[in-house]
């Protein structure tokens, strides 16, 4: 796609933000009390803001014009923000952290997966320098410290030479047995044709009786053929069956990634520029425009100072410096500006970013003619522009200083008594200067270290980790298409792992990814993510830390056991986890079986391992955390049952259930583990019965299957012996699945903690007063 493609499309995502902007605006003003309009309403917000999302990241990725992609990444955090508000709204309404759209997207005409969230990809590329400096310095302290995971080679047990010996003679002894028997088998065949030959004598068969039965065998094969090509074709077109090519990559999509390549150079060259232009025209402006605006400023001033002379008959007091010099004289607002300050009474933080953004837009390029511009660099008169203001600003500040002496000699000669009136105001100024002054700051335990000898002690100690390259998208499911449905019958459905996904990017990725979104967009500080045994819980948090370039911080009950011993050793290893996090952030401070740092009772054989050191100190590492901090505490569990419930739902703000995957994503993990891993789906795989059959069992399980099934030596044998689904039965029925009873103490769980008791009150219709309260504050 071209640069003037991509125009072309921020034009129109432009056009969709400002009706949005305009409705929502509207609907602000209306006032509704049913609770079903009231989420329709919200969902509907939601949906397009999300569609306004997707496309505002790819033409954020692909515009190479410097002053544009300013303008667009301001809304593009905007829009980030308010979906995350709406988000927030929607769970407050519903009482639920999953919500289904169905009616409203077939109203829409949309599919399930245009719902899908991106991730932001400036998020790495913006860092990546600095992401891949931190990587190296982890790696080398690892392999330093003996720890690396890169390189990690499985020990070879020792073998006797006598048995060495041994070994090789019988391998040996068995190829020289099949080389013989082959060469027996040869020696077979060929008496055989010679005993044939000599029975059949000299007689030849019949030619036309020969000519036929070789064309019945030729137009059967040739049938046969066709009839399995034809059969391929007809399940390809309607959609049962991937077309041929369809794993591989086309020369289109390799054009694509060239393309995005040389575009991502253009934009760091045309940014590289813009940088240096900024620079380079304040200098240029300095030396041409500098002493005309310096004048224009002193004759401004002494108009001032004339004016209220003659008004009131005396000269004004000069504005101190810090009011902001002689800016504020001419700074005074209009009463149409006053009133549009009044009208921001939204709760929303994130609309005013976006409406701003978009008058600028309409302002500056709606209407630009850039038929000038066509390689799409730094517009050079904007740069002027902005740093005229900005070089008057700086200007102002010397001006003021001398007019400020200039006024002192007037009044000096002018009007004696009232300058030495002016005199004592001075010590008021001293005194408030002392009044300023606060007590002593929190107290820093390693006030004489460096970041970077903190950093090393921390990998050393194996308290930070490395994270491992997987992404969000690895975490494979499907949606749910029932959601709504179920939820009409009164019936609560099991979130799928889609849904899962989407709740990570949400509360995890896209505020640890964009500081603007965090400081300002509803805070999660703590995450819980709850579940059975491989459903891929540790993936997602290796998959945060990977999507947002964040370090991660290992604080398991077995990753702290017997380190930094004692109260004051506590305090040291909180006090330098924190402090790395804030100085290297995002960060994400993951805490593995999180149950046992708020086990009800502590079995006898984990007591040496003090699993509850961290329980009282959770609390107040979320109370220190702050809006600019980007730092997220997450907590994984395979057994949440096993917590003091209270404690434990007051230290984790979100928590999410992660079901087992259903049908839909089985069938799905089964497709895409299988061609990962080199196999090739063929007729004879039935992917559906693997999928049918593999009822309970989680993604950890299926991958588990695939790998020891795929050897090597199978995936060669693919071409001439296709894989079968019975080849993964046999693997699977040596594994547990996870029960439903199992999945019920979950549920059952869950209904326990605020949340689930929130919801369960809404579904049985308890409170109903507290519930229409909760609808008005919506409204």
């Amino acid at each position: 796609m071209s640069n003037a493609m991509y125009n072309k499309m921020w034009h129109q995502t432009q056009e969709d933000l400002s009706s949005l902007l305009d409705k929502e605006a509207e609907k602000r003003m209306d006032q509704h009390r049913d609770q079903v309009f009231i989420f329709q309403m919200l969902a509907t917000f939601y949906i397009k803001y999300v569609q306004i999302f997707r496309n505002l990241e790819d033409v954020y990725d692909q515009i190479v014009h410097p002053q544009k992609r300013i303008l667009i990444r301001k809304i593009l955090d905007g829009v980030m923000g308010r979906i995350l508000e709406l988000k927030n709204e929607m769970v407050e309404l519903e009482l639920t952290e999953f919500h289904y759209f169905d009616d409203i997207l077939q109203d829409l005409k949309l599919a399930p997966q245009q719902l899908d969230i991106p991730i932001p990809k400036y998020f790495l590329k913006e860092k990546l320098e600095v992401i891949k400096g931190r990587e190296k310095i982890l790696s080398q302290i690892l392999t330093e410290t003996g720890f690396s995971t890169s390189d990690k080679k499985y020990p070879v047990k020792p073998v006797p030479l006598e048995e060495a010996v041994k070994v090789i003679q019988v391998s040996e002894r068995a190829r020289q047995g099949r080389l013989r028997a082959m060469f027996m088998k040869q020696i077979y065949l060929q008496e055989c044709r010679a005993k044939q030959s000599k029975l059949s004598g000299e007689k030849f068969a019949d030619m036309g009786a020969a000519a036929l039965r070789i064309q019945k065998v030729w137009r059967g094969f040739r049938q046969c053929k066709r009839t399995k090509r034809e059969r391929a074709e007809e399940m390809i077109f309607l959609g049962m069956n991937p077309p041929p090519s369809f794993n591989e990559v086309s020369d289109a999509m390799l054009q694509a990634d060239r393309v995005a390549h040389l575009r991502r150079k253009v934009q760091m060259k045309h940014e590289e520029e813009y940088r240096d232009a900024l620079v380079t025209i304040k200098d240029d402006l300095r030396l041409m425009e500098g002493p005309d605006i310096k004048e224009n400023l002193q004759d401004q001033i002494r108009h001032w100072f004339i004016e209220c002379r003659n008004l009131t008959g005396s000269f004004p007091d000069y504005p101190k410096e810090e009011e902001g010099g002689s800016a504020i004289i001419f700074s005074s607002k209009t009463p149409e500006q006053e009133e549009d300050e009044e009208w921001k009474m939204s709760p929303s933080v994130f609309l005013p970013t976006m409406e701003e953004g978009n008058s600028i837009y309409k302002d500056l390029w709606k209407n630009k003619d850039e038929s000038w511009n066509f390689p799409q660099d730094y517009d050079p008169e904007m740069i002027k522009e902005a740093k005229r203001k900005e070089l008057e600003s700086e200007i102002r500040v010397q001006v003021d200083e001398l007019m400020r002496q200039e006024l002192k000699n007037l009044k000096l000669a002018v009007n004696r008594e009232k300058e030495s009136a002016a005199k004592p105001r001075k010590k008021k100024e001293k005194n408030k200067g002392k009044k300023g002054k606060r007590g002593k700051k929190d107290k820093d335990l390693t006030a004489d270290r460096t970041i970077e000898s903190l950093f090393k002690e921390l990998v050393e100690e194996g308290l930070l980790i490395q994270s491992l390259q997987v992404t969000l998208s690895d975490y494979i499911g499907e949606y749910s298409y029932l959601g709504t449905t179920l939820r009409q019958v009164s019936i609560e459905p099991m979130p799928s792992l889609l849904d899962v996904r989407q709740l990570v990017t949400l509360y995890a990725v896209l505020p640890l990814g964009s500081a603007e979104v965090h400081e300002k967009a509803p805070l999660v500080k703590s995450l819980l993510l709850a579940g059975p045994s491989g459903v891929g819980k540790k993936m997602l948090v290796h998959a945060i830390c990977t999507e947002t370039g964040a370090n991660l911080f290992n604080l398991s009950a077995a990753s702290i056991a017997g380190k930094y011993p004692g109260k004051s050793g506590l305090q040291m290893m909180l006090h330098m986890v924190l402090k790395v996090a804030r100085q290297l952030q995002p960060s994400v401070v993951w805490i593995g079986d999180t149950e046992k740092t708020f086990y009800k009772k502590v079995p006898q054989a984990e007591k040496k391992m003090e699993p509850k050191r961290l329980k009282k100190q959770l609390p107040k590492i979320l109370k220190l955390l702050k809006p600019d901090d980007r730092i997220l505490i997450v907590g994984t569990t395979h057994r949440p049952f096993d917590a003091e419930l209270q404690s434990f739902c007051r230290v984790y703000q979100k928590i999410i259930l992660i079901p087992r995957p259903d049908y839909a994503s089985r069938y799905v993990l089964w497709k895409q583990i299988l061609q990962r891993n080199g196999g090739v789906i063929t007729e004879a795989l039935n992917v559906s019965c693997l999928a049918k059959i593999s009822d309970g069992f989680t993604q950890g399980d299926i991958v588990h299957v695939i790998k020891q099934a795929l050897t090597e030596r199978r995936v060669r044998q693919q071409p001439h012996k296709p894989l079968t689904a019975t080849e993964f039965i046999s693997a699977l029925t040596s594994m547990s699945p996870v029960y439903q009873e199992e999945e019920e103490s979950f549920k059952n769980w869950y209904a326990k903690t605020p949340m689930g008791k929130k919801r369960a009150l809404a579904i049985t219709g308890g409170n109903p007063e507290n519930q229409k309260d909760k609808g008005k504050k919506k409204e």
